[in-house]
Formats: C-alpha cells, structure tokens, sequence
C-alpha cells in the first residue's frame, strides 16, 4: 500500500497502521519528503496475528524461534516489522543484530509454500483467521500468536486536503454501519470472498471492531506505536509521530 502511494497508483490506503508508520518513520530518517499521511483510522481492535510453521515441521512454540528463518512479504511489511515485535516480547533484541534472519518470499501462498516444500524459512507471521483454513486443512502448524499493541487498521492520503476526503468519510461511515447492522449479510459476504467458513466468519465479527467515525487519526496512537518499534530496533529514536498524522480526531 505504502509503494503504490509513493509511485502514485493510488490517492487513499487502508492498511496496516505498523506498516504505515514505520514506512513513514524510515522516510523521516532519510530526509526525504513523505509521500502520504495518515488521515483516518478504519478499525480500532487490534490484529491478531497467528505464528505458522510447516506442517512437518519440528518447532512447537515461538519460544523456540529466536534465530530462525522467518518468511516476510518483503522488508518494512507488517509480517516484517511484527518479527521484530515478537523478539521484543521474548527479549531476543541485539543492537546491530537482527534476531531472525528475513527471507524475502512474497505473498501468502509464497510464505506457506516457504516453510513447507521450498523449505525457504521456518516461519512466518499472517492474520489468524486467513490463516486458520489451512491449519485445518493440515499445511500449516500454529505454534504461537502475537497481537499489535495498537488499532490494527488506518487510512491514508497522498493529499490530506483533498475534499473529497470528506465525503469517503462519510460513506465509510455509512458502510460500516450498514455491515454491522447486515450481520447475516456480512457474513455471507465474507465466506463468499475470503474463504472463511460462516463459523470462522461469525468469529471474526466478535473480535473486530471497527470505528464509528473513521475521519481522523488519535495522535496519543501514532506515538505509542512509534514508541514500540523505536524498542523493537525498527525506528530510529529521533522518530516523531505528529508529522506523520495530517487530520487529528476531536475529542
């Protein structure tokens, strides 16, 4: 999402709010001009992500994986920047040494085709109910999970004056209320287009929680996520979350 707003594919992302801030964060170091800021926030639950091994794999538990390979989609990705946060949770962090060695794989089906048959990494790190289908099915093993310590999901803009942000806003809003108030619908929805089952689909409803008015960003957020990634090694310490946030919420 953050490379399709730099090359200017795209005007506006929902995305990971880690990937967004340490994409922002990096971008701040190197004196360059940001592409984009944050202008909005789309979920305020955090992401559960779930920690997958091959399915014939010997490790049982993430405590097992300092060291390891571990499979990202690429370098500065959520699955990326949670490696960091996990071996911050164990205590695994070095400075100057990064505490798994990043493979580089792609996509989802390239990162279990990684920890299986290509034998590429050990492990990886990806949404627990995307996920989940194939631990049912047996190509995965789930040895752990590690949720984000902020809302999993924000919206951003190339150009936070753009008008017609106010009115996607607006019918964000309108969407998301319609959603939640559909739930049979929704959950239609879902099985029809993720593969999700309708039982891992109702689940998924109990643990999200989307914003009631996405317009705006709470900035107490932003610096509590920097604050995280600048511990776990992913941030320099000098980073500064207000220039990363253009549309602040009111209170």
């Amino acid at each position: 999402m953050a490379a399709a707003l730099k090359d200017n594919s795209i005007d506006v992302a929902i995305g990971l709010t880690e990937g967004f801030v340490a994409d922002l964060g990096r971008t701040a170091a190197a004196k360059q001009t940001p592409a984009y800021s944050l202008v909005g926030t789309y979920v305020e639950s955090p992401l559960c992500w779930a920690i997958s091994a091959g399915s014939k794999s010997g490790l049982s538990d993430a405590s097992q994986l300092k060291g390891k390979r571990v499979g990202v989609s690429r370098i500065g990705s959520g699955s990326y920047v949670m490696s960091y946060v996990l071996a911050d949770r164990h205590n695994w962090l070095t400075p100057g040494r990064p505490p798994f060695e990043p493979i580089v794989l792609g996509d989802f089906a390239a990162l279990r085709s990684g920890v299986n048959a290509d034998d590429t990494a050990d492990f990886f790190m990806w949404e627990h109910f995307t996920s989940k289908k194939y631990y049912d099915n047996g190509e995965l093993k789930r040895i752990g999970e590690i949720y984000t310590p902020w809302p999993s999901w924000m919206i951003a803009a190339r150009d936070a004056k753009d008008q017609r942000l106010a009115t996607m806003g607006e019918k964000l809003n309108q969407g998301v209320a319609r959603f939640l108030e559909q739930k049979k619908e929704a959950v239609d929805h879902i099985t029809s287009t993720m593969e999700y089952s309708e039982a891992d689909a109702k689940a998924w409803l109990e643990t999200v929680e989307f914003c009631d008015d996405v317009r705006g960003v709470d900035l107490k957020v932003v610096d509590s996520t920097v604050s995280i990634l600048k511990k776990a090694g992913v941030l320099p310490e000098d980073t500064r979350a207000e220039p990363m946030v253009s549309v602040q919420r009111s209170h």
